[in-house]
């Protein structure tokens, strides 16, 4: 029999416990004896009895009279059996709310048509799209409360319906239902209460709800939970969280990006090793090759393998009592992985009641925002519009959950890369020409001066004129330009986050090949991230100095010559930088020329400077024919 995973949630006081306990009766899920028991409690206590006092079994629940903490419970119906998660309300329990409905395949919104939609209707909505449950019934209960009147019922579902498409509900993904859950009118059958109502029962509307995909068809995802040796057997245990493996499988993992093909399947008591094993299971495996694999490593096939980063934008929903501010450093969880991660920036903060965004300086308790998020390590992600189990995650300080949110990797390159040439049978040659011979010969050493910077910032007009300037001097100098290499060599390359990772990779390659043979290459491009150009210092860090050509955003727009951002901003140019696209300026350049505010005298001449200080061996004899040009 087919399962689905269903969470309440709501308001506080709206009834959600009640409709989960008048549920269960009429489903004949109570345990038994369950509802004798509650009676006679209510009783002693002096209390009127509640159906929600059917599953609050904790104390402090039954005397407050609010839920705390989430209850799973399942019932059945003919057409399929259910695992109900009966969520928390209050504010102050928005963390278990969250935690509770994560898994979820369908939610059912509880909204009181008396007191109709409040706030936490609104944040619990926000929360649970967040979490990408698309799949919403909306419950409008205790409709005895308003005298079964169908002009309220219809100016609340107006309203719900307006939120929920505000926030990216598709219609054909909802239901509407009036319910009064203490008296089980509209849950089982058609109410009498409400002649005018011909939709379905609540129980016949769940049952309408379409079975979602089982995470079998996903691609494998298998996180690392720990590495053990048994005899001469290394074990590597884990829980298929998507997709299935087989015998013989060739295995990526991530974010090591090695390969190996899988041995054998073990299982805790099988009689023998499994031939294949799918989502759901704990498993071990052995591999045929030795290599070295972790716990928090992500194993998946290699053509739908996750993206490996260590930025990222995020949805971020906020559970601390201290407010999230830029800066501010947490450990990231996603799975068995953890990395220190820092907040790099907060881009806007989201009012869950009128969504409107803006521009904030921290994020308060139960706050919802979209950041920037950084982590000490790269980590094995999915864009969680991809595959949602394995595109969240937690913020964790000290023991305590403080945030959690989905990953978006849209705008950011997938820094994997391949740990070797795909080609064999390559023989490194070693030149005869020394590095120190060409600088004697020259002058100065070779070296590359990467400008980076926002376009408009004036990367091409000091490039060509330093070019020039160099030149007259006597150094050996040529000048790498964005647009100019795009017509050639990286022709082929447009500009989504990979093709601008590929464009800078093989401009870093060029020159450095240009360095080596000791010239002073100047690299202008405006290469949007950070990582990108940590790559070409690791691997040529002894020639690469990195120059940021600094000036805000409103200054390279007003100067616009290319006309670039009116473009951007009227929706023309796709993946602009600075506009739809992020920028990351450098942390430590080795020069800063903040050209939006010094004249091109004095940014040319504190680029010479540089270049006489950093590179120059001697003072080169001026070119009189150039220089006079």
């Amino acid at each position: 029999m087919n399962k689905l995973k269903l969470v309440i949630v709501g308001h506080v006081d709206h009834g959600k416990s009640t409709l989960v306990g008048r549920l269960l009766h009429e489903t004949g899920a109570l345990p038994e004896g369950r509802l004798e028991k509650v009676k006679a409690m209510s009783e002693k206590r002096g209390m009127p009895f509640e159906w929600a006092f059917v599953i609050d079994a904790m104390q402090a629940e039954r005397d407050q009279g609010v839920t705390i903490d989430t209850s799973q419970i399942r019932f059945r119906t003919a057409a399929r059996e259910y695992l109900l998660i009966d969520a928390p309300g209050h504010k102050q329990f928005l963390k278990n709310m969250v935690s509770g409905a994560a898994g979820a395949d369908a939610v059912v919104l509880v909204v009181d048509a008396h007191d109709g939609v409040q706030d936490q209707t609104r944040r619990h909505a926000y929360l649970l799209r967040l979490l990408g449950i698309r799949r919403i019934v909306v419950a409008v209960n205790k409709m005895d409360l308003v005298e079964y009147r169908q002009e309220r019922y219809q100016e609340v579902r107006r309203e719900v319906a307006a939120y929920l498409r505000s926030i990216g509900v598709n219609a054909v993904d909802l239901a509407f239902l009036p319910l009064a859950a203490r008296d089980g009118e509209n849950l089982r059958t058609r109410s009498t209460a409400m002649p005018w109502y011909q939709g379905p029962a609540l129980l016949e509307a769940l049952d309408a709800l379409p079975q979602p995909a089982p995470p079998a068809d996903l691609p494998l995802r298998m996180t690392v939970q720990d590495v053990y040796k048994f005899d001469e057997r290394r074990i590597i245990a884990g829980r298929i969280e998507g997709g299935h493996l087989h015998v013989g499988d060739t295995l990526l993992f991530s974010p090591i990006n090695a390969t190996a093909r899988v041995a054998s399947i073990e299982a805790w008591n099988a009689p023998q090793p499994l031939a294949k094993a799918s989502v759901g299971q704990s498993i071990g495996i052995t591999l045929e090759e030795d290599i070295f694999v972790e716990r928090g490593y992500v194993a998946s096939h290699a053509h739908s393998a996750p993206i490996v980063t260590n930025v990222f934008r995020a949805n971020l929903f906020w559970l601390g009592r201290s407010a999230l501010v830029p800066g501010a450093q947490y450990r990231l969880r996603r799975g068995a992985a953890e990395a220190p991660a820092v907040i790099e920036r907060i881009d806007r903060i989201v009012d869950t009641n009128t969504l409107a965004s803006g521009p904030g300086e921290k994020v308060e308790w139960n706050g919802v925002a979209e950041v920037i998020i950084r982590t000490r390590a790269l980590l094995a992600l999915d864009h969680h519009a991809d595959n949602a189990l394995t595109g969240r995650f937690v913020l964790v300080d000290g023991q305590h959950i403080v945030g959690g949110g989905t990953a978006s990797t849209e705008d950011y390159p997938d820094q994997r890369r391949e740990t070797a040439p795909k080609a064999a049978n390559l023989f490194s040659v070693r030149h005869r020409v020394a590095a120190e011979d060409r600088a004697r010969l020259n002058g100065h050493r070779g070296g590359i001066l990467w400008f980076t910077g926002l376009s408009g910032a004036g990367k091409s007009t000091l490039a060509v004129e330093l070019e020039r300037r160099l030149f007259a001097k006597g150094y050996q100098t040529f000048l790498l330009d964005g647009d100019n290499v795009r017509q050639g060599l990286n022709a082929d390359l447009g500009f989504s986050p990979q093709e601008r990772a590929e464009n800078i990779r093989r401009v870093g390659e060029v020159s450095a090949l240009f360095a080596e043979a000791g010239m002073i290459v100047v690299s202008a491009f405006i290469s949007p991230y950070r990582v990108d150009r940590d790559r070409i210092r690791a691997a040529h860090g002894g020639v690469f100095n990195e120059i940021y050509i600094s000036a805000p955003l409103h200054v390279c727009e007003a100067r616009d010559t290319k006309g670039l951002y009116r473009k951007a901003r009227a929706g023309e140019l796709k993946e602009f930088t600075g506009v739809s696209a992020p920028y990351e300026p450098p942390l430590a350049p080795e020069l800063e020329i903040p050209s939006g505010e010094w004249s091109e005298e004095r940014c040319l001449a504190a680029l010479v400077n540089y270049v006489e200080q950093r590179l120059a061996l001697r003072a080169p004899a001026k070119l009189q024919a150039v220089a006079g040009a």
